[in-house]
């Protein structure tokens, strides 16, 4: 009788100490990637996304097979620049730490400056009046600047300011960009986790010396690249999870990011 009540015991200690479930977080999903195809900007002296047809039909043993091939620069499209893109000793893409990939996402504003203007900076200024109306921005947040030009892809012309290719072409690349002074607060004032845009740089089309990509991978600061359409986040109040291709050593590499609308 008495190992009949320990039993009984023990099984309600069991159920009592177990932890519930974690649940994933409810909310709208909202895919912030373009597709890579044919059409998938890349910088003007990349070739760009190859994508090669292989088997697709039914086997002599009667089951369907498809498998294709793709060749691709790390950089371009929707992409994760890894720190080690711009800072020798900062980590690579397969070293940055999963948790620094998801997190809760803001959204700074800058479409009305960056439609008036294709070469705007986003500036310290901007930070602010979003604090001004938001509160500090959140320690371990994921900044996302919206200058509405993801509305453009895939047009290089509109999106990149030029369809040119080769080394020739980069001079006149016209697009927004981080102020390398915006970037430098925010490694100073706040601690975030990563930072992206719907543009195909982090730094402006017209720079020549990438300050803000230095500033920030110094900092094991990763940033993403050619994010799309933005016009349904908030603000706040949303999470971020950015999964980017593990590549060994890699500087750089594809990646699908999704936001959760609370």
């Amino acid at each position: 009788m008495k190992t009949i009540w320990f039993l009984i015991f023990l099984c309600c200690l069991v159920n009592a100490c177990a932890k519930p479930a974690a649940e994933f977080p409810g909310g709208k999903i909202i895919d912030l990637s373009h597709p890579f195809n044919a059409q998938t900007i890349y910088w003007p002296t990349e070739d760009g996304f190859k994508f090669e047809k292989g088997p697709d039909g039914f086997t002599p043993l009667g089951y369907y097979y498809a498998a294709n091939r793709f060749c691709a620069p790390e950089h371009g499209g929707t992409h994760i620049d890894a720190p080690k893109h711009f800072a020798i000793s900062s980590n690579t893409v397969d070293q940055i730490p999963l948790e620094q990939l998801m997190g809760n996402g803001i959204v700074i504003d800058v479409t009305k400056q960056s439609e008036a203007n294709r070469d705007y900076l986003v500036s310290v200024d901007d930070f602010t009046a979003w604090e001004k109306q938001h509160g500090q921005i959140p320690t371990g947040a994921i900044i996302f600047l919206r200058t509405g030009f993801a509305k453009y892809w895939p047009d290089r012309v509109k999106y990149m300011g030029t369809d040119e290719r080769g080394a020739g072409a980069v001079a006149k690349l016209h697009f927004p960009g981080l102020s390398p002074d915006a970037a430098r607060w925010l490694t100073t004032n706040r601690t975030i986790k990563a930072i992206g845009l719907d543009t195909p740089s982090i730094d402006y089309g017209q720079s020549t010396l990438f300050e803000s990509h230095q500033i920030l991978f110094a900092k094991n600061i990763p940033a993403f690249e050619n994010l799309g359409d933005m016009s349904e986040l908030p603000a706040q109040g949303f999470l971020v999870i950015a999964m980017p291709m593990k590549i060994g050593g890699g500087s750089g590499g594809p990646l699908r990011v999704a936001a959760i609308v609370k």
